[in-house]
């Protein structure tokens, strides 16, 4: 029972910490204001990079920041300001930003790599939780992330401030997808070794079945099209009138023509039982629109046809796992 006690004492402190970093990410929404649209504006209109400078642990979080922004379509990488003094200055162009980030807004190592981009002419983004310090002083354009308390019982440790400014950073990075129509395909092109940019960029034409497609005449009887229905393996017969889709049939409709026409079954042609409009998608149709189309549809096929509704090949549910 003491060992029960215990451990419920444990989960309070984890709830008033999420609901306390909570809070200080919905302080956020009040705070964004004619600043926030400033800044995407800078970014969206520079023809270099976007650099993202911080220490410590508002280092980490610019690390986190610069790799979200790069992977929807704002070039950018992170700088530590300690090593901008050994080298790394020479990355920077007139046609760069620097998004600085510091809490206090009064990092000494962030201050004394200020003047340099004031010398080189290059603006500065300033993020940080004292919209009179330095930083912001210096800033073109700044960006409050002031949180009232860290969720550290001590009120010390970085918490809610880093929550709140990799939320910031997110804000940053979606608000300029949108300016950009940022699109599946462009995300896709930035993430091509991943399942993720495998499914973006995969194609119909790229998983269809071509082989021994069980193709069927819509004047055929069912008891002959099961036979055609069964060796194709897939569940489903194309009915084909000329050369071109009629309709499609599947398991399930033969299953409930069955149950309804009974001794008569046999007796019915395919034309009298096919869906007439079966969903079809062209080869260069991306995997995951064919995906929502299953979804939307309810359905587990989709057949492939060029634009005059020849049978290229078939999409089954099994095949769009890539």
């Amino acid at each position: 029972m003491e060992k029960e006690s215990k451990n419920l004492k444990i989960r309070e402190y984890a709830i008033q910490c999420i609901k306390e970093e909570a809070h200080a990410v919905l302080d956020l929404i009040p705070r964004l204001d004619d600043n926030f649209d400033r800044a995407v504006e800078m970014i969206h209109r520079c023809h270099g990079k976007l650099i993202v400078t911080g220490v410590g642990k508002s280092g980490h979080i610019g690390a986190k920041i610069a790799a979200t922004l790069s992977s929807t379509g704002t070039p950018s990488f992170f700088v530590n300001p300690l090593d901008v003094y050994h080298g790394d200055l020479g990355v920077m162009t007139h046609d760069d930003i620097v998004l600085a980030i510091s809490n206090s807004g009064q990092t000494d190592e962030l201050l004394r790599f200020i003047p340099m981009l004031l010398h080189m002419n290059v603006p500065i983004i300033g993020m940080s939780g004292n919209p009179r310090s330095l930083l912001a002083k210096y800033s073109a354009v700044h960006l409050n992330i002031k949180v009232e308390r860290e969720a550290c019982p001590l009120n010390l440790a970085p918490t809610s401030s880093t929550t709140a400014t990799l939320v910031m950073g997110d804000a940053l990075a979606v608000a300029l997808m949108k300016v950009r129509n940022f699109e599946p395909r462009d995300f896709a092109q930035f993430h091509p070794g991943g399942e993720l940019g495998r499914r973006l960029l995969t194609t119909a034409h790229d998983v269809m079945h071509t082989e021994d497609m069980p193709v069927i005449d819509s004047g055929m009887h069912l008891g002959e099209a099961i036979i055609h229905v069964s060796k194709g393996k897939l569940g489903l017969g194309v009915a084909m009138e000329d050369g071109r889709i009629a309709g499609l049939i599947t398991d399930g409709d033969i299953r409930r023509a069955m149950e309804k026409w009974q001794a008569e079954f046999f007796n019915h042609t395919v034309n009298d039982i096919m869906t007439r409009e079966p969903k079809t998608v062209r080869p260069d149709t991306k995997i995951t629109e064919i995906q929502s189309i299953m979804q939307k549809y309810k359905i587990h096929t989709v057949l492939v046809t060029d634009e005059d509704r020849h049978l290229l090949g078939i999409v089954d549910h099994y095949r769009c796992m890539v």
